[in-house]
């Protein structure tokens, strides 16, 4: 048994395209995507054209260095993502431990939260998601 999980480019596509769906079935309308960087950035753009959103900023906030937890502080950006509210659709590619959106909330609590993957313990922190994944360390495509 392995204590990580490989994620292929086909099988995280069609994560995504699934995330998609489940956006439009919530009946919510966004008009604004912001990625958190950098793992959200391919979902978030896979979204955007998904569901035909133009408007998109980045966060950038980081929570891992080297397969090591690190502790939140600040998020930078913040200026350039402008106004976020109902409307808006907060995007990473996954909710490990739940601390970034946890820290996200705080600045945006009228964003809406998705990931493509959570875990148990990011589970709370997130609106919208694709699929509950184990508590392991997920291998993203591009991290191969």
């Amino acid at each position: 048994m392995t204590d990580k999980i490989y994620i292929t480019w086909n099988e995280f596509h069609q994560d995504v395209k699934n995330l998609c769906l489940k956006i439009k079935n919530s009946g919510q309308e966004f008009n604004k995507i912001v990625a958190v960087s950098r793992g959200g950035f391919i979902p978030a753009g896979i979204v955007a054209y998904e569901l035909n959103i133009r408007n998109s900023a980045v966060i950038n906030i980081s929570t891992y260095f080297d397969d090591k937890h690190l502790e939140l502080n600040e998020i930078s950006n913040i200026q350039s993502v402008g106004n976020v509210d109902e409307k808006t659709l907060i995007i990473d590619d996954i909710s490990d431990t739940g601390q970034t959106f946890k820290l996200m909330r705080q600045t945006f609590p009228k964003g809406t939260f998705a990931t493509v993957y959570t875990k148990e313990k990011g589970l709370n922190q997130v609106d919208i998601f694709e699929r509950q994944v184990p508590e392991k360390w997920l291998v993203f495509p591009w991290d191969i």
